[in-house]
């Protein structure tokens, strides 16, 4: 299998530790990931309860734990009032809002392709 000069990989070590492409979608692949960041970078600011209303489909406990997972990897900031009711309030991150041109260009993608 020749390599091709001046063409730059997707990953030069296939699904292992360093594959940077393999760390992307450990971090917001799935069914629901980059739903979520999709409805809160349409809105800026989300409280849950309309996460869950806007994504049809989602469980509670799935929107739970993806919210965990993507406030976990940085990609999610996630602020609670100290008020009653409890109110928290999700927004994207400055590392994510750099992940949005790339996620709209998928998008076109999948418009243009599939």
């Amino acid at each position: 299998m020749r390599k091709k000069e001046n063409h730059e990989p997707l990953c030069e070590d296939i699904a292992g530790k360093g594959c940077g492409l393999k760390k992307v979608i450990d971090t917001v692949g799935g069914k629901w990931k980059i739903m979520i960041l999709c409805v809160i970078d349409k809105n800026e600011v989300v409280r849950y309860g309309e996460l869950s209303r806007s994504i049809h489909g989602i469980t509670n406990t799935m929107l739970a734990n993806s919210l965990k997972e993507l406030e976990a990897d940085g990609l999610v900031e996630r602020k609670q009032y100290d008020e009653m009711p409890v109110r928290v309030e999700y927004n994207l991150t400055i590392k994510t809002k750099s992940l949005i041109p790339i996620l709209l260009e998928l998008k076109r993608w999948g418009e243009n392709n599939l």
